[in-house]
C-alpha cells in the first residue's frame, strides 16, 4: 500500500498538488488586496472548495460511481449504458449480461423511480441523445485539460526564476516553460508504472516542502489565520469586494483542479489507495501550505501577485524552486494520463477514431500511451504558452475546461445514484444543487473573463467535440445502412448450401461489424471471388459496456443457417479496458478452440441457441435484401446462376470438401447418431484449418444519399471520409500478413 501510494502521487495527485503555486497569485491580481480581511476571505474560499470539492465530492462520493475501478466520464456513461439500454447503436444483446462483469444490479419493485427512470431512458432518443452530448461535451473537456495543465503547471512554476533572478523577462520563462514540456512529452512512453514509481518520491518531498513552509510562515508571521476556517469571512470578501470578488472565484477554482484526475486516473490504482493518500497527506499538506501563504501576506500585502516564491524563505528558495519545477512537470502528467485513459475508453465505445495505444505494463493493464494524442497535447500546450503567456489568461482557460467535465460528472453520478445506487431522493437531490450550483458559479465567473484569450481553450474543446460527435454519428449510420442491408435466410437457402458458387477446402473469417444476421458484403465475396470457403465464420469484434471480459467468456458463437452449410457467427467481445495485444495465431487459436467447444456444447444441448433464442439468426427476424449486388452495380436475382461456368467443377469440389451434401433428387442418407455425427464436423474443421485460414475484409466507402440534407453530405462525405481514411483499421492489432487477407470494396449509402 506504501508503494501504491507513492506511485499516486506521482500520477494522481500531481495536478492538485501544485495549485498553491498559482491560486493566490490569480486571486489577488483579479482582486487586488486591500486589507487583512481581504487575505482571510481569500483563504476561506480556497480552504472550503478545497473540502467540498476535492474531498466531498470526489474522495467520499464520486470515486465510488467507478466501472469496476475504472473512472471517468465514459466510465460513468459505461456504467449507466449497463443497467439501461440507452446506447444509440443497436448491438446490443441479452447474452452480454451474462458475462461475469456486468454484475448488474437490477432496479427493486419497491423503488418505483429507479423502474420509472430506467424505462424513461430506454424508450426516448431524446434522452439518449443528451446523455450521449453530455458524455462527448465532457470527454472534450477532459481533453481539453490535458493540454492546459501542462500549461498552467510548468509556466507557473517556471514564473518563480522572476522573484529570484531580477535579469529574468518573460519572454525567457517562456522558452525554458516549452524546453520543460518538450522533455516531459517525451519522456511519458515510458510508462505510467515506471514514471509514477520514479517520480512518486519527488512528489513525497514536494508535499514535505509545502507542508514545512507552511508551518515557517504560521509560526513567524501570524497563525492567527487560522479564523479562516471560519465562513463568515467569504461573506465579508464578497460584501468588500463585489465584482472583483466575483471575478476572483476563477482563482479560487484552480485549487481544486486536479479533482478530475483523481477519477479519471482511477483506472491505474485501486480506490482505497486513492483515498487514503489525499486524506492523510495530499489534503494537510495543501491546508498547511495556504495556511502559511496567508499568514505571509498578512503582513507583505504587496507580494500578492507572487504568493507562494514570495513567501519560501530565502534560504530556502532555490532547493524550493528546483522542487516546486520538478513537481510541476508530474503534475502536468496527471490529465495526461487521464487523458489517454478517455480516449481509449471513447475509442472502445465507439466514440472516437481508432488509434494506436500501447500498453507500458505487463503488471497493470490500464497502464497506456498513445503516441498520436501524446505529441498532438504537446504541439497544442506549445502553442497555448506560446501565444497566452499570461498566467491570469491561462488560469482562466484552466477554469473552464476543468469546470466543464465536473458538471458533466456531477450530472452523470446524479443519474447513477438515481438509477443504481438506489439512494434516497433527498440525498441526491442535495448532492446535485450543492455541487452543480457551486461550479455554475465558479463557471459563470471564468465566462466573464472568456475574451481576455482564454476562449482558445473553448475552441478547441469545441473542436474535439465535433470529431467524437462526427465518428459516433457516421459509425451509427453505417451500423444501421448494414443491417438494411444484411442477406436473408431465404436467399441463404435458395442458393443452397454451395451458396451458388465452389466451396473451396479453408476457413475464410469475414470481418464485419454486424452482431445478427448475414452482412450485405458477404454477397459481394460471392458475386467477386471465384470460389468460397468450404466453412466461413462471420467475425465481429465488438466492446462491451464493462471493463473487462474474462477470456473463457471471450468468444460468442452461433450457427448461421443449416449444418450443411458450414458458416458461423462468432462475436469476439472485449471490455474497454481489455488488453488486445494477440496476434493473428494467438487468436485464431483461441477462435478454434472456442468453436470446438461450441459444437460439443450444442451436440450436448441441442436446446441451446435453438431457433427463436434471442441470440439465434431466425428467418422472421433477420428478413434482408434477396438480390446480390456487385461491386461493379451488376444486379444478379435469385433467377441468375451465379458463377454458372463453374456449376459442374463446383458440384465435384462440394462433394470432396464438404461433410454433408444436400441434394433434393437424391434419397436422404441414413441417420448417423449423434456421437458420429459431432466426430464427423470436428473432423471438417480440422481439415478446413489444415487447408488454412483466409481474413475476409470488406473495404467501405460510406457515402451520404443524394437527397440528404447538405449538413449530412458535409458530415458524411467529408469529415466522417477523412477520419476513417486517417484513422487505424480494426484488423490491425492482430497483424495479419498481407498473404492471408482478401478485400472487397462496397459502398454504403446512408
Amino acid at each position: 500500500m506504501i508503494l501504491l501510494g507513492f506511485q499516486t502521487l506521482g500520477v494522481v495527485f500531481g495536478d492538485v498538488g501544485t495549485s498553491p503555486l498559482y491560486t493566490f497569485s490569480v486571486m489577488f491580481r483579479k482582486a487586488p488586496i486591500n486589507g487583512n480581511e481581504d487575505i482571510l476571505g481569500a483563504l476561506s474560499l480556497v480552504l472550503y472548495t478545497l473540502i467540498l470539492i476535492p474531498l466531498v465530492k470526489y474522495v467520499l462520493v464520486v470515486l465510488w460511481a467507478n466501472d469496476d475501478g475504472e473512472g471517468g466520464t465514459f466510465a460513468l456513461y459505461s456504467l449507466i449504458c449497463r443497467n439501461a439500454k440507452v446506447s444509440l447503436l443497436p448491438n446490443q444483446l441479452r447474452s452480454d449480461a451474462r458475462i461475469s462483469g456486468f454484475r448488474l444490479k437490477v432496479p427493486s419493485a419497491e423503488l418505483e423511480r429507479s423502474l420509472k427512470i430506467k424505462e424513461r431512458l430506454e424508450t426516448s432518443q431524446t434522452l439518449k441523445k443528451i446523455l450521449l452530448l453530455l458524455v462527448l461535451a465532457g470527454t472534450s473537456m477532459v481533453i481539453a485539460n490535458g493540454v492546459v495543465t501542462p500549461a498552467m503547471s510548468v509556466l507557473s512554476s517556471v514564473n518563480g526564476l522572476k522573484v529570484g533572478v531580477d535579469a529574468i523577462h518573460q519572454d525567457q520563462v517562456v522558452m525554458i516553460s516549452a524546453t520543460c514540456l518538450v522533455i516531459l512529452f517525451t519522456v511519458q512512453k515510458y510508462g505510467t508504472s515506471k514514471v509514477g514509481l520514479a517520480v512518486g518520491p519527488a512528489l513525497f518531498i514536494w508535499f514535505c516542502f509545502l507542508a514545512g513552509i507552511g508551518i515557517y510562515n504560521l509560526v513567524k508571521y501570524d497563525s492567527s489565520v487560522f479564523r479562516a476556517f471560519n465562513p463568515i469571512h467569504i461573506y465579508y470578501y464578497f460584501e468588500r469586494n463585489s465584482t472583483k470578488a466575483w471575478y476572483s472565484l476563477g482563482g479560487c477554482l484552480l485549487c481544486a483542479t486536479g479533482s478530475e484526475a483523481m477519477f479519471a486516473d482511477l483506472c491505474y490504482f485501486p480506490v482505497r489507495a486513492v483515498q487514503l493518500t489525499f486524506v492523510f497527506l495530499v489534503l494537510p499538506c495543501l491546508l498547511l501550505g495556504y495556511l502559511g501563504q496567508a499568514a505571509y501576506l498578512m503582513e507583505n500585502h504587496a507580494d500578492g501577485g507572487q504568493a507562494f516564491f514570495s513567501s519560501v524563505p530565502s534560504g530556502a528558495f532555490w532547493p524550493t524552486f528546483l522542487v516546486a519545477n520538478i513537481a510541476a512537470l508530474i503534475a502536468s502528467r496527471a490529465m495526461t494520463t487521464a487523458t489517454f485513459s478517455c480516449i481509449k475508453q471513447s475509442i472502445a465505445l465507439g466514440c472516437f477514431p481508432r488509434l494506436k495505444i500501447v500498453h507500458t505494463s505487463r503488471k497493470f493493464m490500464g497502464q497506456i500511451y498513445i503516441p498520436v494524442i501524446n505529441w498532438f497535447l504537446l504541439a497544442v500546450s506549445l502553442v497555448l504558452i506560446c501565444s497566452i503567456s499570461s498566467i491570469d489568461e491561462i488560469g482562466n482557460a484552466y477554469g473552464i475546461a476543468e469546470l466543464g467535465v465536473m458538471m458533466m460528472t456531477t450530472i452523470l453520478v446524479t443519474l447513477v445514484m438515481l438509477l443504481i445506487w438506489q439512494i434516497h431522493i433527498i440525498i441526491v437531490l442535495s448532492f446535485l444543487v450543492v455541487f452543480l450550483g457551486l461550479e455554475l458559479t465558479f463557471f459563470s465567473s471564468v465566462l466573464g473573463s472568456v475574451a481576455d484569450g482564454s476562449w482558445i481553450i473553448l475552441v478547441f474543446a469545441v473542436i474535439m467535440f465535433f470529431i467524437m460527435f462526427v465518428w459516433n454519428y457516421g459509425s451509427k449510420l453505417k451500423y444501421e445502412t448494414e443491417v438494411k442491408q444484411k442477406l436473408s435466410n431465404d436467399l441463404m437457402r435458395e442458393l443452397g448450401c454451395n451458396l451458388g458458387t465452389i466451396r473451396a477446402p479453408g476457413i475464410g473469417l469475414l470481418y464485419n461489424e454486424l452482431v445478427k444476421g448475414i452482412p450485405g458484403i458477404f454477397g459481394h465475396f460471392l458475386t467477386t471471388l471465384p470460389a468460397i470457403h468450404s466453412m466461413i465464420i462471420f467475425v465481429s469484434i465488438k466492446y462491451v459496456p464493462v471493463s473487462v471480459v474474462p477470456q473463457r467468456e471471450r468468444f460468442l458463437f452461433r450457427r448461421v443457417c443449416q449444418r450443411s452449410y458450414h458458416m458461423f457467427r462468432c462475436i469476439a467481445r472485449y471490455g474497454y479496458k481489455d488488453v488486445r495485444k494477440e496476434n493473428h495465431q494467438t487468436f485464431e487459436q483461441m477462435l478454434m478452440e472456442s468453436l470446438e467447444k461450441f459444437i460439443r456444447r450444442e451436440a450436448q444441448e441441442r436446446s441451446l441457441e435453438s431457433d427463436g433464442n434471442d441470440d439465434t439468426e431466425s428467418e422472421d427476424e433477420y428478413s434482408g435484401s434477396r438480390v446480390l449486388i456487385a461491386p461493379n452495380g451488376s444486379v444478379y436475382s435469385l433467377g441468375v446462376p451465379l458463377l454458372a461456368d463453374f456449376n459442374d467443377i463446383g458440384k465435384s469440389i462440394f462433394e470432396a470438401s464438404t461433410s454433408e451434401e444436400v441434394n433434393n433428387t437424391s434419397p436422404k442418407p441414413p441417420v448417423l447418431d449423434a456421437e458420429q455425427s459431432l466426430e464427423r464436423e470436428l473432423s471438417f474443421i480440422r481439415m478446413a484449418k489444415e487447408s488454412g485460414l483466409v481474413y475476409l475484409l470488406g473495404h467501405g466507402d460510406i457515402r451520404a444519399r443524394k437527397d440528404s440534407w447538405f449538413i449530412k453530405k458535409l458530415m458524411i462525405n467529408y469529415f466522417y471520409a477523412f477520419l476513417r481514411k486517417n484513422c487505424r483499421r480494426g484488423i490491425t492489432n492482430l497483424s495479419v500478413p498481407h498473404s492471408h487477407l482478401m478485400q472487397v470494396g462496397m459502398t454504403y449509402m446512408v
